[in-house]
C-alpha cells in the first residue's frame, strides 16, 4: 500500500495578524510566524532575535561549584580523570569536549565510552571496577549516568568521585554521586533547560577555565558544543540559541582539525555554517560510527592535532556514514514490503516489524523514517541474542512513547525513552502480546488523528514575495531545529508546468502563480502518487548551491488539489469554509446551519450575528481564513 496521504491541518492563535510585531523590520509573513510560535510583543521577539548576555551558570546548577572546585583539584595535582562519554554525537563530542578542555589546565583526562554492542549505554558496573583497578578515583561523565544506579552505587563503595553531567530524567531516589550538573536542577524558566549533554560539558568546562584564569583553554569547545547540539536535536532557544548563534559565525574557521577535515570531506567550503549543514552533512558521519563502529574513533578524531591523521580518521567516518545509508535505506525497502504484504486492509495503530538480521545501530532511523511515512508510532526489532529482541521506538506528536513502554512494562525485560523515542528488550514470544497492547495504547490516540499526517503550515506566501529579500530575513530567525523549526509556508492555487522524476525518489517541479514561476524539489516522494495541475503547496524555503550559482527552492512537504471549499475538523464537528466577492465568507456545518462574515478593509472580520463574538466561533473563522488564503 502506498504511504499515508498527507492531509492539512490548522492551530491558529486568536489573532492572526500579529499586530503587536508590526514594528519589527520583518515581512508580514515572518511576523506570522513568531506570532504563531508564541511572540505576543515586540520586545519578545526582539529579544529572541537578538539575544543578551546570560545569567551566570553558578547562579542556576546548584552544585556547578562544587563540581568546578573539585576538578580544578584535579587539575592542579595533575590527577588522572576518566570520561565516561556515550556513543551518540551528543556523548562523542562531550567527551572530546572535556577531554580538550581539561588537559592544557593540568589534568589527565582519559576517555571511557561503552561499545553499543557489547556494553550499551551509558555508565556500567564492569567500567566503574575496570577504571578503579586502573588507579582511576575520578570519573565525570557526559550525556548519562544520572538513572545508573548500580554504576554509581559501586563507585560509592570503591570511594570513588563521580561528577554526572546528564541531561536525561532524573530518578525519584538520586543516587550517590559528588555532584550532578543537569536541566532539571535549574530554576524554572532558566535558559538552560534545553542543554543537551554537550552544553552541560560546556558550562562545566567554561567554569573550570574561568575559575584557573584560563579561558583560552576552552577555545574549541565552542565549535563542538554547536556540532553536539544540533546533531542531538537539542531545541535551539535559550542558551543554546544564544551560544549557536555566536559560533556558527566561527566554526567554519575551527581550530579542530578533525571538524576541519569532516567540513572539507563534505565540500561545505570556507563559508560561515547553518544549523542545517551540521544536522545533514557533518552530524551523520559522526553518528554513524557509534552505530556501526568504536565512538573512540570519533573522539580521536575531534582531539587530534596532527591534520593528515585527523583527515585518515574523517575518512573513515565518511565511510561508516555510507555503509549506515546503504543499511539504513535496506532496512527500510524490506520493512516496508513487509507493511505492505501483512496489512490487507487498515494498518494497525501500532506498527511492529521484527528481523534478527537487522542491525541494531541503525533500526531508530528506519523506525523515524517509518512512522513519517505512515503517521503511526513505530517500533522495530533486531535479534539480541537469548531468544530476545531489542527495539528503537518513534512515535509522532501527540503520541507519548515512554508512557506506553511503561504500561507494557510487565511484558519487557528493560525499557526506557522520552515521549517522542524510546527502546526496549524483550523476550520473543512476548513480542505477539506487546504488539496487541501497543495498539491498544495507539488506538485511542489515532482516533484523534485525521486521516493522514497533519502538516501545519506557518503562514501563507505568494510565490513572488519567494526572494533574496525574504531569505535575508529568514535567515535572522535562524539556526533552525527542535523546538523552532524551519518556518513552513504555503500558496494557494498553484500551477504546475513541468515535473521530473529524479533519481533517489525524488521529485522536481516548476510550479507558476500568476506572473511568478519557482524550482521546488519533494524529497523521499513516492512516485505513485499524483501531483494535481492546480493544487497548494506547502514548502520551506532553502538556498540550492550548484556549480557556483545560488538559488532559491521551495522544499516541498505537502501538495493537495486546489479546492474552493475547505473542510475545518474540530474534534467530532466538521465544518465547511467558502469564500466568495459578493456573499463574503460562509462557515456551515453538518446540520446546514450557516454563519456569513466579511472582511474589513483592515482585514478584521466582522457579522452581525451574536455568535459570532463567541471566542471560539471567531478562532474557527479566523482558521478558515488562514484555510482560504485570505490571511497570512
Amino acid at each position: 500500500m502506498p504511504a499515508v496521504p498527507l492531509h492539512w491541518s490548522w492551530s491558529l492563535p486568536a489573532v492572526v495578524e500579529p499586530s503587536p510585531l508590526q514594528g519589527l523590520d520583518l515581512p508580514l509573513a515572518l511576523r506570522c510566524v513568531l506570532r504563531r510560535r508564541g511572540f505576543t510583543s515586540r520586545a519578545e521577539a526582539e529579544t529572541f532575535l537578538s539575544p543578551g548576555d546570560l545569567p551566570p551558570t553558578s547562579d542556576h546548577f546548584p552544585d556547578l561549584t562544587q563540581a568546578c572546585a573539585r576538578l580544578i583539584e584535579a587539575c592542579r595535582s595533575r590527577e588522572r580523570v576518566a570520561i565516561c562519554g556515550d556513543y551518540d554525537a551528543d556523548g562523542m563530542t562531550s567527551t572530546a569536549l572535556l577531554l580538550r578542555a581539561l588537559a592544557p589546565l593540568g589534568a589527565n583526562p582519559e576517555p571511557a565510552i561503552p561499545s553499543r554492542m557489547d556494553e550499551g549505554y551509558g555508565l556500567n558496573p564492569a567500567m566503574v571496577q575496570r577504571l578503579y583497578d586502573d588507579g582511576v578515583r575520578l570519573l565525570v561523565t557526559v550525556d548519562n549516568g544520572v538513572a545508573a544506579r548500580e554504576a554509581l552505587d559501586l563507585a560509592a563503595s570503591l570511594q570513588m568521585q563521580v561528577i554526572v553531567t546528564d541531561h536525561h530524567t532524573i530518578p525519584t531516589e538520586r543516587p550517590p554521586m559528588t555532584a550532578l550538573i543537569h536541566p532539571a536542577t535549574t530554576p524554572d524558566g532558566s535558559p538552560y533547560r534545553g542543554l543537551a549533554g554537550v552544553g552541560l560539558a560546556y558550562v562545566l568546562a567554561h567554569a573550570v577555565a574561568e575559575g584557573m584564569n584560563h579561558p583560552e583553554a576552552i577555545r574549541v569547545a565552542r565549535d563542538l558544543f554547536c556540532i553536539g547540539t544540533v546533531a542531538d536535536m537539542a531545541p535551539l532557544v535559550g542558551a543554546n540559541r544564544s551560544w549557536l548563534l555566536d559560533g556558527l559565525n566561527h566554526l567554519h574557521r575551527s581550530e579542530c582539525k578533525g571538524l576541519q577535515a569532516l567540513q572539507r570531506l563534505a565540500g561545505l567550503g570556507e563559508r560561515p555554517l547553518t544549523a542545517e549543514d551540521i544536522g545533514f552533512q557533518i552530524a551523520p558521519r559522526i553518528n554513524a560510527v557509534g552505530r556501526l563502529g568504536e565512538p573512540r574513533l570519533v573522539v580521536d578524531l575531534l582531539t587530534a592535532e596532527d591534520p593528515d591523521s585527523a583527515m585518515a580518521l574523517a575518512r573513515r567516518c565518511d565511510d561508516f556514514n555510507r555503509q549506515r545509508r546503504d543499511l539504513c535505506d535496506a532496512i527500510e525497502a524490506e520493512a516496508v514490503a513487509l507493511v505492505e504484504a501483512e496489512t490487507s486492509d487498515a494498518l494497525p495503530s501500532f506498527l511492529l516489524l521484527a528481523q534478527s538480521h537487522w542491525h541494531h545501530g541503525v533500526i531508530g532511523i528506519v523506525a523515524a523514517r517509518l512512522m513519517e511515512r505512515y503517521h503511526r508510532p513505530t517500533a522495530l526489532l533486531a535479534g539480541d541474542g537469548d531468544g530476545c529482541l531489542r527495539a528503537s521506538v518513534r512515535g509522532p506528536v501527540g503520541f507519548a512513547v515512554d508512557r506506553a513502554l511503561s504500561n507494557c512494562s510487565e511484558l519487557l525485560i528493560r525499557f526506557g525513552g522520552h515521549p517522542a523515542a524510546g527502546g526496549f528488550t524483550v523476550k520473543a514470544e512476548q513480542v505477539h502480546v506487546l504488539h496487541e497492547r501497543l495498539c491498544e495504547q495507539a488506538d485511542g490516540w489515532l482516533i484523534t488523528q485525521a486521516k493522514g499526517r497533519p502538516v501545519q503550515p506557518d503562514a501563507l506566501l505568494q510565490l513572488k514575495d519567494v526572494n533574496w529579500d525574504l531569505w535575508r530575513h529568514l535567515q535572522s530567525l535562524a539556526p533552525f531545529g527542535i523546538g523552532h523549526p524551519k518556518p513552513l509556508f504555503w500558496s494557494r492555487s498553484v500551477n504546475v508546468e513541468e515535473r521530473r522524476d529524479l533519481k533517489g525518489g525524488h521529485l522536481a517541479l516548476r510550479l507558476r502563480q500568476g506572473d511568478s514561476e519557482r524550482r521546488a524539489i519533494a524529497w523521499r516522494w513516492d512516485s505513485s502518487a499524483a501531483v494535481p495541475d492546480c493544487c497548494d503547496v506547502a514548502f520551506s524555503i532553502s538556498m540550492n548551491r550548484w556549480q557556483g550559482e545560488q538559488r532559491l527552492q521551495l522544499e516541498l512537504k505537502a501538495i493537495r488539489t486546489h479546492t474552493e471549499l475547505v473542510l475545518i475538523n474540530r474534534g467530532t464537528r466538521q465544518y465547511t469554509a467558502r469564500w466568495t466577492e459578493t456573499s463574503g465568507l460562509m462557515l456551515t456545518n453538518r446540520e446546514g446551519e450557516t454563519l456569513q462574515a466579511r472582511l474589513k478593509q483592515e482585514e478584521s472580520l466582522t457579522s452581525d450575528d451574536d455568535l459570532a463574538r463567541d471566542k471560539r466561533v471567531i478562532q474557527l473563522m479566523e482558521e478558515a481564513c488562514l484555510g482560504l488564503g485570505l490571511r497570512p
